[in-house]
């Protein structure tokens, strides 16, 4: 079994290595490339999950649908696609760029520090329920915007989930959140 890689990063969002995903979270984890993804139907619902229980990070937190970290290579769209599959055995179409330049740094309970740019897309759902792996996922739902919104005031929520929706609620309804520029995602990644 391949050994899972992260794609480190230096400020200016430039690949200047990699690093084994297992033994990179700690308390001083580099910052690295990820991304972050919300699922909506074509009744302007977003797909939220709730992370594993056993998680090394975070775990059991409300959160987008999806996220992930581009292997070394890997386009955006591509890990996007990839990662949907693997948690929730989804399939999607229209992926959209919405927050390319979100970064963040967090730390959890048990001192384990996330360090993150992590670019934030939209993707349409295309039908099939959700097939968590519990591995990855303990719950999934269904949830209207404002349900989406009031669940950012959550402090079982992900603290990127709430950063992210700071800068999500000002575009309104997620179907109609505009593309972002693809020349503003960090150089190390392509679309």
């Amino acid at each position: 079994m391949a050994i899972e890689e992260i794609v480190l990063l230096n400020a200016a969002g430039e690949a200047i290595g990699t690093a084994p995903k297992a033994t990179s979270h700690h308390r001083d984890t580099p910052y690295h490339l990820a991304f972050s993804c919300y699922v909506v139907d074509d009744e302007g619902r977003v797909l939220i999950t709730r992370r594993a229980l056993d998680k090394a990070t975070f775990p059991g937190v409300w959160t987008n649908t999806c996220c992930g970290h581009p292997a070394p290579g890997e386009g955006l769209r591509a890990a996007v696609t990839r990662r949907l599959g693997d948690e929730l055995g989804l399939s999607v179409t229209e992926l959209t760029l919405v927050l390319p330049e979100f970064d963040y740094r967090a730390t959890a309970a048990d001192g384990v520090v996330e360090h993150e740019r992590c670019p934030v897309v939209r993707a349409r759902w295309t039908g099939g329920e959700p097939r968590p792996n519990p591995e990855e996922v303990a719950e999934a739902q269904w949830r209207t915007w404002e349900e989406c919104l009031e669940l950012a005031e959550d402090p079982n929520a992900s603290p990127w989930y709430r950063m992210q929706m700071a800068q999500l609620a000002p575009l309104g309804l997620p179907a109609q959140w505009p593309a972002a520029d693809l020349s503003l995602l960090p150089p190390a990644l392509s679309w």
